[in-house]
């Protein structure tokens, strides 16, 4: 049984430790909204979609040729002449029984009338010169087999059957998919409202004038993308700075008004870190110690009477990254109702000496590729300071060294988590 947040003091956790436990502070889901499915790419099913219709609806060519009729059992027809009975275009419907020994033309797509279970495509067949022939000529009947180029119905999705289960994100099959279904609209969880700050006297907005000791504003745009990325409204608060009173009053604020509140920055035991002791006045501090490298330190907690979920993350960009896909995207899945699932990993060999430590894990920027054989490859992507912004932008995944390995050697299997898909 997973521990609450609030009862892990501040015990050094692992990262699948802390992962669990942030998602014990979410007590109240997200909502849930009937959108018009052109309007529903990236939102989550906020409930399973059941299959009204079989999909394909009718039994159906998947050729243009002719339709006929042959035995379940062995391979061929005796018949090589067959007389024409008529013929089914796709979008219409043909209820009259095709007679034994007769055959109707048929186009891609539509069913296969009474009396037919097998289509023989145009190229098998020889026609007379006729204006409009009575019968055509198969060549090679021997080939033909019971049921062939035909799709039945039912074979993509059948009446009754789950199409796509709660939670899922829809992406571009998805819709496809609700769309053959006859879904115009579609029940979806409403968008997490999400509150960004970065804070410190130090951090300065994109477009001003940058002081001599000061930097300027990744975190807040980075974050932005990756909630973005997720499906979130993102509420950009600006930056704070290093004074308690402003801090409280702007977390309190926005306790109130969304569904988690992040900061960057601010959250070490440093004489000018104020988020934390904001945190402690406003709410609850929990659990503040993830052994993990890029990604220290970090704190989480609830903000004000609502409880609102709040995480500090590190001030380092690159660790904001590591930190926001190993624990925020939990808390996210979590607002949405879904299980706490490992993230997506592959394994590679690498082709670089890996330094880590034991009882860490450490998340080394790489890149990830195939060689000759199709064998997964991973190398480095270099200096791995916490503050190189440009080893994520080179980076196609982390490398993941787990709490019980001290590092690795070129030639050694390595568990990577992709960046491209992450979603």
């Amino acid at each position: 049984m997973t521990l609450s947040c609030f009862d892990l003091g501040e015990q050094m956790l692992s990262v699948d430790e802390a992962r669990q436990a942030l998602a014990t502070l979410i007590e109240r889901p997200l909502g849930r909204e009937h959108i018009p499915l052109a309007q529903a790419h990236g939102r989550r099913l906020a409930a399973a979609v059941q299959a009204p219709i079989n999909v394909p609806q009718n039994t159906n060519a998947a050729m243009d040729g002719i339709a006929l009729a042959l035995p379940r059992e062995g391979v061929g027809a005796k018949q090589t002449h067959w007389p024409l009975a008529g013929e089914v275009l796709a979008g219409q419907y043909r209820s009259e029984l095709v007679p034994a020994g007769y055959c109707v033309r048929i186009t891609t797509g539509a069913p296969l009338p009474p009396g037919t279970d097998t289509v023989v495509m145009s190229e098998q067949l020889r026609e007379p010169l006729d204006e409009q022939p009575e019968h055509v000529t198969i060549d090679s009947p021997e080939l033909l087999k019971h049921g062939q180029n035909v799709r039945q119905a039912g074979e993509d999705i059948a009446l009754g059957a789950t199409a796509l289960p709660a939670g899922t994100r829809l992406d571009a099959a998805s819709l496809g998919l609700l769309a053959s279904l006859g879904y115009a609209e579609v029940a979806v969880y409403q968008r997490p409202k999400v509150a960004i700050f970065s804070t410190g006297n130090e951090v300065t907005a994109p477009g001003e004038p940058l002081p001599q000791a000061g930097i300027y504003d990744a975190n807040r745009f980075t974050l932005m993308g990756l909630l973005s990325e997720y499906g979130a409204e993102v509420i950009d608060l600006g930056i704070l700075p290093d004074d308690l009173a402003t801090t409280r009053t702007a977390l309190g604020q926005a306790a109130k008004q969304n569904d988690l509140v992040i900061t960057s920055g601010g959250v070490s035991v440093g004489q000018a870190d104020f988020t934390r002791d904001a945190l402690e006045q406003l709410g609850r501090l929990a659990f503040w110690r993830v052994a993990l490298r890029p990604g220290r330190p970090m704190a989480c907690g609830w903000l004000g009477d609502t409880r609102t979920p709040f995480v500090g993350l590190p001030g380092n960009p690159v660790a904001v990254m590591v930190t926001f896909l190993q624990f925020v995207t939990a808390l996210l899945d979590r607002l949405h109702e879904s299980p706490i699932l490992p993230p997506r990993r592959l394994s590679a060999i690498t082709d670089d000496t890996l330094k880590s430590r034991l009882k860490r894990t450490d998340f080394i920027r790489g890149i990830y590729h195939t060689d000759a054989k199709g064998q997964l490859h991973v190398r480095s992507t270099g200096a791995q300071g916490s503050g190189i912004l440009t080893s994520m932008v080179a980076a196609n995944c982390l490398i993941e060294l787990a709490d019980d390995q001290a590092g690795a050697q070129p030639g050694e299997v390595v568990s990577i988590q992709p960046l491209t898909g992450w979603l």
